[in-house]
């Protein structure tokens, strides 16, 4: 299996104001919560874009916003819609339409800026390298990325998305599958007034984080 057998998936919702990143509208408003998501959906694509692994834009609620067209084009990633369901029906579907095509694939979102095609390439690596899966856990007990050569329904279903307890729950899934997985440095994702000023101090996106 070579790194052009693996594709990066990165999940994004439009950055419509009131809708997106909601958690930070009473501290950045509706244009300047929806403009910082927008930021961290173009971090996220540009991080995989250096990793130099096919990418597919999955997008909610549909792929004719115009922030996805500019997507598609500026960082070379096939648009596709999320499709129905919670969260794990989505990402279930996801890798079960990629791997019909790929022998692996990694699936990301966007509110994860400390992650880098560093991490992309270790975890395109460890698939090849014959491990079941690979995960780039959180702080807040979720995960940031997950990378897969199959694909297992327990892994998704049944899983209170957002909790404390998602990675907690994902190795007891795997342990009870017998697979082999791999995890990776844990990172910190962006969500809540705390965590946005911790991405001030990073420095991840620049200066300008809000627009």
């Amino acid at each position: 299996m070579s790194a052009a057998d693996t594709a990066v998936i990165v999940f994004a919702r439009a950055p419509q104001p009131g809708a997106a990143k909601t958690r930070l509208i009473a501290r950045l408003g509706p244009e300047g919560a929806a403009g910082l998501h927008a930021r961290l959906v173009k971090h996220a694509l540009e991080t995989a874009k250096s990793a130099a692994l096919p990418i597919e834009l999955r997008c909610d609620p549909g792929i004719d916003h115009d922030f996805f067209r500019f997507c598609g084009a500026r960082y070379g990633a096939l648009l596709s819609e999320q499709g129905p369901g919670d969260l794990g029906a989505r990402m279930r579907a996801a890798f079960e339409e990629v791997l019909r095509e790929r022998s692996a694939a990694l699936l990301m979102g966007s509110d994860c800026p400390a992650m880098t095609a560093r991490h992309l390439r270790r975890a395109a690596r460890a698939l090849r390298d014959g491990y079941d899966a690979v995960f780039v856990p959180c702080e807040d007990g979720g995960y940031a990325l997950i990378g897969l050569k199959r694909v297992a329904a327990g892994l998704f279903e049944g899983i209170a998305w957002g909790g404390a307890e998602v990675m907690e729950t994902t190795r007891d899934r795997l342990a009870g599958l017998g697979w082999r997985w791999l995890e990776l440095e844990t990172l910190w994702d962006v969500d809540r007034p705390e965590d946005y000023q911790r991405l001030l101090d990073s420095g991840l996106l620049g200066r300008r984080t809000a627009a």
